[in-house]
């Protein structure tokens, strides 16, 4: 392990260590966390079903990293969620039983990998399969014969998820509210280690606002977007809504004049939205949402649907607001109460500092060594 955050532990230096991640096609909440594995073990190979290497960050593009053969399927590297049902054999013949150590990061089907025959498989987890799980009704769409397979095939895929859990042999969450999650859906407990945010991309500027409210994410549905946007329109409110994703067309659909799409913003370019935004917006239930940590690096407010990992890092009144109400205008009321002078840019950057990567890997190297202590 070259990171210094692995000093004072004892986990063996000449350890096999396999990284698991369920595909590698872009960089989103799950693979800046899985940068902080990748810097613990820069030695580790890593395994994924997809990959596409020039969308990675160079952290996890100069690993040795192997894809599986499911991304020889059809227009696998398109449309790999289409291949739901076929995930978990592909994922079980990964060649991961003779290593040490397998640590995967999964909201789908990594935390199926193969366990060592004489270690120990963990797995840190953004969420159980929220296709099969709490949000399959969002990934339901026009099609009513598509809709009755997939109908037909949710409890074939919860029975294979919690067997496949039950391999795992120690589980983290990245949030209470998945760590819940776990313990309801699998019968398994979890320990709550919160990702961390990029404490030194993401600053405050020192500058007032502009006039604007902010939304960052995929245009998927159990995000909400169309949520946020019917709010700025509501309350007239100027709303610049960065992302893309096959929900684009539908969220255009319903934005009034006051919105406006950036698109998918270049890595160097995003903190300048954080830092002039009012606030960000924050219009769904989510596992954990690493945005609000961003925003909040940046010294600007978040506004959130209470609930979900981020009522674990906002705090009401001093870093942001909740509103209750899960509809456009509960949040449309809040962005007409805000006030930009409520709150002070040093305490909001002084609560994302509490989830700084060295704290992170810590974490991740303390979980590991509690584990393993009776087993290397």
């Amino acid at each position: 392990m070259a990171d210094d955050t692995a000093q004072g532990h004892a986990i063996p230096a000449g350890l096999r260590v396999a990284l698991v991640h369920d595909w590698l096609n872009g960089m989103r909440g799950g693979e800046r966390v899985l940068e902080h594995f990748c810097a613990l073990f820069p030695n580790a190979d890593l395994f994924t079903l997809l990959l596409e290497r020039p969308r990675l960050s160079p952290a996890i593009a100069r690993m040795n990293i192997v894809e599986s053969p499911f991304a020889r399927l059809p227009q696998a590297r398109r449309r790999y969620r289409h291949y739901l049902p076929l995930m978990p054999a592909y994922i079980k013949r990964l060649p991961t039983a003779d290593y040490d150590l397998v640590l995967s990061t999964s909201h789908c089907v990594a935390k199926a990998a193969p366990r060592p025959r004489r270690g120990l498989h963990l797995s840190y987890v953004f969420s159980p399969m929220r296709y099969v799980w709490d949000h399959f009704a969002d990934y339901l769409g026009k099609n009513q014969l598509q809709n009755a397979g997939l109908r037909a095939l949710r409890p074939i895929m919860q029975r294979w998820d919690r067997r496949s859990a039950a391999r795992v042999d120690s589980f983290a969450a990245d949030s209470s509210h998945i760590a819940a999650k776990i313990e309801r859906f699998w019968g398994r407990s979890a320990e709550t280690i919160h990702p961390a945010v990029e404490l030194d991309r993401f600053v405050p500027d020192g500058a007032p606002p502009d006039d604007y409210f902010l939304v960052v994410s995929a245009f998927v549905p159990y995000k909400r977007i169309d949520r946020a946007i019917r709010a700025a329109n509501l309350a007239k409110a100027r709303l610049v809504v960065v992302g893309g994703g096959p929900e684009e067309g539908a969220l255009r659909a319903i934005a009034g004049p006051t919105v406006e799409f950036a698109g998918r913003v270049p890595d160097a370019d995003l903190p300048r939205y954080y830092q002039r935004a009012r606030a960000l917006l924050f219009p769904a239930i989510e596992d954990f949402g690493i945005t609000a940590l961003e925003s909040m690096a940046c010294g600007r407010p978040v506004l959130a649907l209470r609930g979900g990992g981020v009522s674990e890092t906002v705090l009401e009144g001093q870093t942001g607001a909740f509103f209750e109400d899960p509809d456009a205008k509960s949040l449309a009321r809040l962005l007409r109460r805000h006030e930009d002078g409520t709150y002070r840019t040093a305490r909001i950057r002084a609560r994302a500092e509490e989830f700084s990567p060295e704290a992170f890997r810590r974490a991740i190297l303390d979980w590991i060594e509690k584990e393993s202590r009776f087993v290397w």
